[in-house]
C-alpha cells in the first residue's frame, strides 16, 4: 500500500491583543496540526489599527502634531511586536512539529486585513478567536469573526473558549 503524501496546507491565524485569539491559536496547534509529517505553514496575522487622521478642514479642529503620530505609530509597532512575541512563544511551547511559522502585520481595519491577506496568500483556513459578544454588543462594535466568515472564499474556523476556562471578568 502507497503511503501518502501529507498535503501542504496554509493556516492563518488572526492574532490580537486578547486571551480569545490566543485561546484559538493554542486549540489549532493542538487540534489542527497535530501531525508530525506536517508540511503546513502556520501564518499569524497581526492586524494594526491605522491611527485615526484629523486635518483642520474635517471641522474637529483637531489637528496632531507629527510627535503625536509618532508617538501613535510607535505605540502601535510595539503592541505588534509583543503580540507577535506572544503568538511565537505559544507556538514554540504548546507544539514541537514541524511546521513554518510566519508572522505578518498589515495595517487596517482588521475585518478588512483579515479577508485582503487571507485571499492574497491562497490559505485554505483561517483560524479566528470569538470574544463571544451577545446580540446587541454584535450589531454596536460588529464582528469581525462573522465578517470575514461571510467574506473569505476558504473555510474559516471560528474557536469560542468554554465558559469553563473563560476568565472572569
Amino acid at each position: 500500500m502507497a503511503q501518502c503524501e501529507a498535503k501542504e496546507r496554509k493556516i492563518l491565524v488572526a492574532v490580537d491583543e486578547g486571551e480569545e485569539s490566543m485561546y484559538a491559536l493554542s486549540w489549532c496547534l493542538n487540534n489542527i496540526l497535530v501531525s508530525q509529517n506536517s508540511k503546513d505553514t502556520l501564518i499569524l496575522l497581526y492586524a494594526k489599527a491605522t491611527p485615526p487622521v484629523y486635518t483642520a478642514l474635517d471641522g474637529t479642529g483637531y489637528l496632531f502634531s507629527d510627535d503625536i503620530v509618532a508617538t501613535m505609530e510607535k505605540y502601535n509597532n510595539e503592541v505588534a511586536e509583543s503580540v507577535m512575541q506572544k503568538a511565537n512563544k505559544l507556538c514554540k511551547e504548546v507544539h514541537n512539529l514541524d511546521v513554518k511559522v510566519e508572522t505578518k502585520v498589515e495595517s487596517g481595519d482588521a475585518r478588512d486585513v483579515i479577508c485582503q491577506v487571507a485571499e492574497k496568500l491562497d490559505v485554505n483556513l483561517v483560524v479566528m478567536g470569538s470574544h463571544g459578544y451577545g446580540l446587541i454588543k454584535r450589531a454596536f462594535l460588529g464582528s469581525v469573526s462573522n465578517h470575514c466568515a461571510q467574506k473569505v472564499q476558504c473555510p474559516v474556523l471560528i474557536v469560542k473558549r468554554p465558559k469553563s476556562e473563560a476568565p472572569s471578568k
